[in-house]
């Protein structure tokens, strides 16, 4: 199935996707509407394809984080409501308007443009406005200034403040302190805007630990992400309030099998040294794979049914495996290198524990040089190749 393609793919397991999603449904309730959080490529796993699932599956809304990738779903045929969680350049607002998504307006100035922009379209624009209440990162500060910021705002023609969002800075640590004086925060700007007789369709601020953990900040909408892609937002979250699956696996085929004798040397910088007559294999993936040279010598795939280091400097393309205890191995064998079979895992949230950082970065890294391969029922429906 795939003499058209490079011998490396990722595996996108729909049924695992439609469950996790089920399982929010089941843990937020029906009265609660769904922002399917897609940005960065759906977290690596193909945008379209994921909003597409996740539309059918009972989410209301989507959420990226700029233009170009709300674009990309308009322009193939998705119509539901598109949040942009980044700030889009003002040089942008024609676009805003012309394929209907919803940006988060951080200034009178850049509202008072947007919605000169709209009235001569004839249209009006639905807008985000983002509290900051203590990310940090964007939004307005909840004082008396932001509150008659806001109200010009509202007064605005041709536009409609459809949510007051924030987000939570470290709701996924077992101590929600902070957290929840973040909420009081939000709860408190938000009725001093609704006393100003500002109308906003929409409170929105639990994400997926918030989601996991914090009940009582569902509001009226709550916005997954991490854990549609089945992966907890941290080791700090209860693990039990939420039954998630892996959707992502990445895998390859083996490109060459040589054996090499003792004291010979393998990748740059000559990094490994066999110790004994060793049989070394190759693989065609590598660093601009999003496969990161920081696992070279720390990471193991799955060949045979049994775990391989990988030796050596993981290259650009290429890196290499230690396949001497792994039973006969040859040109065309599947490896996986990142996922589970017959008990035998080494997932995402492996790999970000092997190099210091999060499953969000290991399954965001993976470029769009691996195809995306989309399992239902245990069968192919869609190869997704963004190179052709």
């Amino acid at each position: 199935m795939f003499k058209d393609y490079r011998p490396v793919w990722e595996e996108i397991n729909l049924d695992n996707l439609v469950y996790n999603i089920r399982q929010i449904k089941l843990k937020v309730g029906n009265n609660k509407g769904l922002i399917g959080v897609v940005k960065a490529n759906a977290y690596g796993h193909g945008a379209l394809e994921v909003s597409q699932v996740l539309l059918e599956n009972g989410v209301n809304r989507l959420a990226v984080s700029e233009l170009d990738e709300a674009i990309e779903l308009r322009e193939n045929g998705i119509k539901a409501p598109i949040m942009i969680l980044g700030i889009v350049p003002d040089t942008f607002l024609n676009d805003i308007i012309d394929y209907n998504v919803e940006p988060v307006v951080p200034s009178y100035e850049y509202a008072s443009k947007l919605s000169k922009v709209a009235k001569n379209k004839w249209k009006t624009t639905k807008i985000h406005v983002a509290v900051d209440t203590g990310m940090g990162r964007i939004g307005f500060q909840p004082n008396e200034n932001s509150i008659e910021e806001i109200y010009n705002i509202s007064k605005l023609p041709n536009i409609e403040i459809q949510s007051l969002f924030s987000h939570f800075s470290t709701s996924d640590e077992k101590d929600k302190t902070y957290s929840q004086e973040q909420f009081e925060k939000y709860k408190t700007f938000y009725n001093e805007l609704i006393n100003r007789k500002i109308k906003i369709s929409m409170r929105d601020i639990a994400n997926s630990a918030a989601i996991m953990e914090l009940q009582d900040t569902y509001c009226d909408a709550v916005r997954p992400g991490i854990i549609i892609y089945g992966y907890y937002p941290s080791d700090d979250v209860d693990r039990n309030d939420l039954s998630i699956k892996p959707v992502m696996s990445l895998k390859a085929k083996v490109a060459y099998v040589k054996t090499l004798e003792a004291g010979k040397y393998v990748g740059y910088g000559r990094k490994f040294k066999s110790e004994r007559k060793s049989v070394i294999a190759t693989l065609p993936i590598g660093y601009a794979d999003g496969y990161t040279r920081m696992l070279s010598g720390k990471a193991k795939v799955i060949v045979n049914g049994k775990f391989a280091p990988v030796v050596g400097n993981i290259c650009m393309d290429q890196c290499m495996i230690d396949v001497t205890d792994a039973g006969e191995v040859n040109v065309g064998d599947e490896v996986i290198l990142m996922g589970e079979k017959n008990g035998l895992k080494f997932d995402a949230e492996d790999i970000a524990k092997t190099i210091g950082t999060i499953s969000y970065e290991i399954l965001c890294s993976i470029s769009r040089r691996v195809p995306r391969v989309y399992i239902k029922d245990g069968k192919i429906i869609k190869i997704r190749n963004y190179l052709k």
